[in-house]
């Protein structure tokens, strides 16, 4: 089969030809239909050491963990009654689906649990993907391919979202409009937020934010952020959501709160950072951190697509096969009007 391979950290990644993945018999074999490029895939990429807390990337490796597809083998042992034919999406990791973690839908906090995309599991940046039966979950008629390749990230979005117990008419700040900040922005107008207010240093950026459920946009380049976000609130805001994870970015969000505010922090800084926590003591901020998902966030994602009642297209600016993925890729590192871009092995 075909598959970006990751070589070293700071190349380009390859095309090549790879064996096809081969499923226990608890695993499905999905043929992949769409697979997004997520920002940690691009700092992955980068990775020459463990002092960003994460391990580098074996030669060969195959990331994308963000994806939907058909399946087209199933395992005699899988468990969910699968059958060829079937188009799911999946968590990205395969868990022992025995344990109080698995059984509480959060297999990734699993003893046992791999997961896809890192080296340990083929990610599904292929042409086909190795699946748990547990972790799968089937796409319902009314979502299309694209959009079952935005579950995980809508999926991470909505976990954000819940952790920082928003109440229908709060002011919302999210800082940054990459793809998880308009999820954020998305779920924040789906649970009654009255101002739902993205900034981010490149405008081009914004464009997309009304789309998703942005109330109004700030230029962090050209404008006071929390003057203007006053100008359109007339406060500051309840709940800040740091969607950046660089450097500098928590800072900010302490910040920008308000006495006795909420922080969420969704963006993955991978990097060494320093904070002021006088600012988020005086301030008596409740601050949040997250990570990855539930299962019931997937759940109720996928069925909020079926329904109609959220709609995470406008996030998509490119479709690319694997003729373009490289580059792709590679473009993607450095900040532009792209926000997500799916690889489609068929086109």
């Amino acid at each position: 089969m075909r598959a970006a391979l990751f070589e070293a950290p700071g190349q380009p990644l390859v095309i090549g030809d790879v064996e096809t993945p081969k499923p226990l018999p608890t695993d499905l074999l999905v043929k992949v239909k769409n697979c997004g490029i997520c920002g940690t895939d691009l700092h992955l990429s980068a990775v020459t050491d463990r002092s960003g807390g994460m391990a580098p990337l074996p030669a060969g490796a195959i990331m994308g963990h963000e994806f939907c597809g058909e399946v087209v083998e199933v395992g005699n042992q899988a468990p969910g009654g699968w059958h060829e034919g079937d188009r799911i999406c999946a968590l990205p990791y395969i868990a022992c689906g025995q344990c109080l973690e698995c059984l509480a839908g959060r297999g990734h906090r699993c003893h046992d649990a791999i997961f896809g995309g890192l080296g340990q599991l083929g990610g599904a940046y292929a042409d086909y993907v190795r699946v748990g039966g547990a972790e799968a979950l089937a796409l319902p008629d009314g979502v299309d391919y694209q959009a079952g390749a935005l579950v995980e990230p809508l999926s991470v979005g909505l976990h954000a979202v819940r952790a920082a117990h928003l109440r229908p008419g709060d002011a919302v700040l999210i800082v940054g409009a990459g793809p998880i900040g308009l999820a954020v922005a998305l779920w924040c107008r789906f649970f009654g937020a009255r101002h739902v207010v993205i900034s981010d240093l490149l405008a081009g950026r914004l464009d997309k934010a009304a789309a998703m459920g942005a109330t109004d946009g700030i230029d962090a380049s050209s404008e006071n952020v929390i003057g203007r976000f006053k100008q359109i609130a007339g406060s500051r805001p309840e709940v800040v959501f740091d969607c950046v994870g660089v450097p500098g970015s928590q800072q900010l969000a302490m910040d920008y709160a308000p006495m006795n505010g909420r922080m969420v922090v969704a963006g993955v800084c991978m990097r060494p950072d320093s904070i002021l926590p006088v600012k988020a003591i005086t301030k008596e901020l409740s601050v949040q951190y997250v990570y990855m998902y539930e299962r019931r966030d997937f759940e109720l994602a996928l069925e909020m697509l079926d329904r109609g009642r959220i709609d995470g297209g406008a996030m998509v600016t490119d479709v690319v096969g694997f003729d373009r993925f490289s580059a792709a890729f590679e473009d993607l590192k450095t900040p532009s009007h792209q926000c997500k871009i799916l690889l489609d092995p068929d086109v």
